[in-house]
């Protein structure tokens, strides 16, 4: 596969919404949509411009929050609720059948409400820990990004993806 090295990456946040009860919310993909149909996920989306270039810059060149912004939006838009409390889980490239890369940033963030909304992609909703994440069909490294979260709730510390260790 050949791939062009000055192509534009699109960047895309993911979150794993968080209830009191420090359960995750995985939500079922429609069987029409084009990449992993019917795949168990969390709520995500590409970043746009119009989630910055309209609001008044936080210095006289920048905008600072885009991520969180965009993926508040997101949120709102799949699964009807507002989050907060966002906080940084990993990161992946996924390639897509276009050979366009995205760069998917993956976060967490407590629910104000349960009050699920699902938009027409998603299907179905489910409120699990660890233990239950494992009876659902997850896209592939899903479960490794609960499994990243469930340690940092439990003792304070984030980890990396299946635990790699980089070294310098």
């Amino acid at each position: 596969m050949k791939y062009d090295k000055n192509k534009a990456h699109y960047i895309v946040t993911t979150i794993i919404p968080v209830n009191k009860e420090g359960k995750f919310l995985i939500a079922k993909r429609a069987d029409w949509e084009k990449a992993f149909p019917g795949k168990w996920t969390v709520p995500g989306g590409k970043l746009e411009v119009l989630d910055y270039v309209l609001r008044e810059k936080d210095t006289s060149s920048h905008w600072y929050g885009v991520l969180e912004d965009s993926s508040r939006r997101e949120v709102m838009e799949e699964i009807g609720v507002e989050v907060g409390n966002i906080g940084y889980v990993t990161s992946l490239v996924y390639i897509r059948e276009d050979k366009i890369p995205c760069l998917i940033i993956s976060l967490w963030a407590e629910v104000k409400s349960e009050d699920i909304k699902l938009c027409n992609a998603l299907t179905d909703y489910k409120w699990v820990d660890l233990e239950e994440a494992k009876n659902y069909d997850l896209i592939e490294g899903i479960y490794e990004e609960l499994e990243i979260l469930d340690r940092h709730l439990k003792t304070g510390k984030m980890g990396e993806w299946g635990d790699r260790k980089i070294i310098y």
